[in-house]
């Protein structure tokens, strides 16, 4: 199974993952993001882009990546990684479909407010990190058209991350698991 920790940058993903895999036996935390830094140091370089979740090749590895160290490891893997565009995420949750692995999708979730402070706060990419700051605005649209409609919202404005993993753990073991689903492009509206 997969445990994907969606949602935007300062929501607590990478903390939380950690946490989480501590929490499920058998469980790794693969870091997607590792797929698109080794296509970025392709060279001469692929076509240019702000992100690299732009390029086909990098949703195909991911869902390759995942389902063949399921394959090999068994257990779970917790992923934590942002996916805002609709589209990419049909194309990643239906190939591992496809492939019969199920997904649990989570997105941490925070007000604005929350985000901002988490982000000028951060001492990984620096106080007020252009990068992460560029993503709040998209992940506000990807949450009010489609993304908190797919998931499971797990609200970490007021949580710290050991609280935000005790409850992912806690409905990874007792929810029950969703069967794969295959789409082909959105789903009708609920």
């Amino acid at each position: 199974m997969i445990v994907w920790l969606n949602g935007t940058h300062g929501a607590g993903k990478s903390t939380s993952s950690t946490l989480v895999q501590q929490l499920l036996p058998d469980s790794r935390v693969f870091d997607a993001e590792k797929v698109g830094e080794t296509l970025m140091d392709i060279a001469p370089g692929l076509p240019a882009t702000d992100n690299f979740q732009h390029w086909p090749p990098w949703r195909v590895l991911v869902v390759e990546t995942a389902r063949h160290v399921l394959a090999y490891t068994g257990g779970t893997l917790v992923i934590p990684m942002t996916v805002l565009v609709e589209q990419y995420w049909r194309e990643i949750s239906s190939g591992l479909a496809q492939h019969a692995v199920p997904v649990r999708h989570f997105v941490l979730h925070a007000d604005q407010d929350t985000l901002r402070a988490r982000i000028a706060g951060d001492t990984v990419l620096g106080p007020d990190s252009p990068f992460r700051l560029r993503h709040l605005e998209p992940y506000a649209e990807a949450s009010r058209t489609w993304l908190h409609a797919e998931a499971e919202v797990v609200d970490t404005t007021y949580l710290t991350p050991a609280q935000v993993a005790q409850q992912i753990a806690e409905a990874v073991k007792n929810g029950p698991v969703r069967e794969p689903r295959v789409t082909a492009g959105p789903l009708p509206p609920a």
